[in-house]
């Protein structure tokens, strides 16, 4: 193991056990509660548990009073379970999030009460806000349909249960406009230059960008697994996004960091993307970004594989999106002389 990084990330510390081993831990204030990470240093695992004890210490747990064959008790055996283990960090704690406000209402009510019209109950109520209600399906039906197969429920109360996936054109794509603007009001040495830096010249998605570390980049090249599909990137850092990480301010384990050194979780780095562009005047986001990088790419002639293998897509649907419209573009100004009458 090599030697930690000097300075060292914001509360971490190292200690040897009686055994000789080394132990890392996250302790916040010389009286603060020491929270163990038992991963191996310089992994992306290290770096996850780093993260999540810095930013909210342990996982919240769901109190262990709920009564035998309640909502509140079946989400408690959930959480536990081997499938929600599986889940990615983000979703897990997209899941906790959205079961708050259900267990407020219901978390006492027993399972014989959660019914199929329950449920389209909670979507309904969720109406305004379509993506938040198509959220709440796959919270209650990856609970349900893992406690029916558990035979801990006669029926699954999702099952047929569908939302109408909203009619969108997606995050809007930021313009040369939009980036020059952002670029006059940021300029290099800023904090909130290194975020739209990253976000343009790496492609990642914003839960990637917020992992994205000094551990990530060897010989000029990062090297990550997205955090959505586990598949790995392979980026060359342009000499542009090396001159604003060199300018900085960056952190260590996380390239984008609070004002402190720390890494930020994605949420927090989407709200402070989110305030940066607003005192820049644009009212676009980061995803709107990873669509100009794409696009960008394709005009400048990158293959489906070529962009696949920079933003982490497989099945070539999504790369085949952007070089279809970059063919149009260029067959359209090829042709236009056609239009002209002799």
């Amino acid at each position: 193991m090599g030697a930690m990084p000097r300075p060292r990330p914001l509360y971490l510390h190292r200690a040897v056990t009686r055994h000789g081993k080394v132990a890392w831990y996250v302790r916040r204030g010389a009286h603060g509660r020491k929270i163990r990470i038992r991963a191996e240093y310089g992994t992306p695992e290290f770096e996850a548990a780093y993260r999540e004890a810095v930013s909210s210490g342990t996982p919240r747990q769901t109190p262990h009073t709920a009564a035998r064959g309640t909502l509140g008790w079946l989400w408690m055996l959930y959480r536990q379970s081997n499938a929600w283990a599986a889940l990615k960090a983000p979703t897990r704690r997209q899941r906790e999030n959205i079961m708050v406000h259900v267990l407020k209402l219901a978390g006492d009510k027993p399972l014989s009460r959660i019914t199929k019209p329950a449920v389209i109950d909670g979507i309904d109520r969720r109406a305004a806000t379509p993506f938040a209600a198509k959220n709440f399906l796959a919270t209650m039906r990856g609970l349900f349909a893992w406690a029916h197969n558990k035979d801990l429920v006669s029926t699954d109360p999702t099952a047929g249960v569908k939302v109408v996936k909203p009619k969108t054109s997606g995050f809007p794509v930021w313009t040369e406009q939009d980036i020059q603007k952002f670029e006059e009001r940021w300029p290099i040495g800023t904090r909130e230059r290194v975020m739209l830096d990253v976000f343009l010249y790496t492609g990642l998605r914003r839960g990637d960008a917020a992992r994205l570390g000094k551990q990530h980049i060897r010989n000029g090249i990062i090297e990550i697994d997205t955090e959505k599909t586990g598949t790995r990137v392979t980026i060359p850092v342009l000499p542009v996004l090396q001159a604003t990480l060199d300018a900085g301010p960056v952190g260590d384990l996380a390239l984008i960091a609070t004002r402190d050194g720390n890494p930020m979780r994605k949420e927090s780095l989407g709200n402070a993307f989110a305030d940066a562009c607003r005192a820049a005047g644009i009212r676009k986001s980061a995803h709107g970004l990873r669509k100009a990088a794409a696009t960008h790419a394709a005009n400048n002639g990158a293959t489906v594989a070529q962009l696949e293998a920079i933003f982490g897509w497989s099945g070539g649907r999504m790369a085949s999106h952007y070089t279809k419209s970059a063919d149009r573009r260029k067959l359209a100004v090829d042709a236009v002389g056609k239009l002209a009458r002799k």
